[in-house]
């Protein structure tokens, strides 16, 4: 077995990847941080997917300075090899108020068909009250000034509280998106990754098949002195 450069442990075999078969710039990462590694020498494909990932991030780094907030969760997700996932609707309700969570919960009543008929029959039963029962002495008569200044009152407050709402949605919204952008981009990220390892196992590969056919041509010229000994 051969033994890591970097961590002094033995190598699981097939697992060995040596100096001059990965990139320049990962090679310069890991020596820059362990100046004895060098092209003959080796380390596990576990610790080049580490300096790999490492790698990902520092060219992120470079191309846009310096990271945005919403930049370095994806980064730490590279780094840790951990799954980036977020459950946004908890996310949200947990960062509410009490009187934000009011304001949704009245929007969306009044937005509902269920407002629409319960408003309509409270206006039809206040309007036949004052006409057929309380003709007399009707606490409302015709034309309904106190049920035009409860109207208005309802329209001015509830106003405020679907803009107030509708500032929610758009936090919502915003929260999406970035959470969109950090999957997309750990994604990105991630191909990168996955392409790096296909690469190598078509390098390692290679070697294999070409390690066969040399063993098969001597096989083949094994035979073939073995033919000319027995004809002589």
């Amino acid at each position: 077995m051969k033994l890591s450069q970097i961590s002094q442990k033995k190598i699981i075999k097939g697992e060995e990847i040596k100096g001059k078969e990965i990139r320049e710039g990962i090679f310069n990462l890991i020596q820059f941080d362990f100046p004895s590694f060098t092209k003959d020498t080796y380390i596990s494909l576990s610790e080049l997917n580490l300096y790999r990932r490492l790698y990902l991030t520092s060219l992120i780094t470079q191309e846009k300075g310096e990271l945005a907030v919403i930049d370095k969760d994806v980064m730490e997700a590279i780094k840790n090899n951990s799954i980036l996932t977020e459950n946004i609707q908890e996310e949200i309700e947990s960062k509410l108020n009490l009187g934000q969570k009011l304001a949704d919960k009245i929007a969306v009543f009044g937005g509902s068909w269920t407002f629409i008929i319960v408003f309509f029959s409270f206006i039809l039963v206040w309007i036949t009250v004052n006409i057929w029962f309380l003709t007399t002495q009707s606490f409302d008569p015709f034309p309904f000034i106190l049920l035009n200044l409860i109207l208005s009152c309802l329209a001015a407050i509830q106003a405020p509280i679907i803009m107030m709402s509708q500032n929610r949605q758009e936090q919502k919204d915003r929260i999406r998106s970035e959470h969109d952008y950090k999957i997309n981009l750990k994604a990105e990220l991630e191909i990168k990754l996955l392409s790096e390892k296909v690469d190598h196992l078509l390098v390692h590969q290679n070697k294999k098949l070409l390690e066969i056919q040399e063993i098969q041509t001597d096989y083949l010229q094994d035979l073939m002195n073995t033919l000319k000994k027995k004809e002589t």
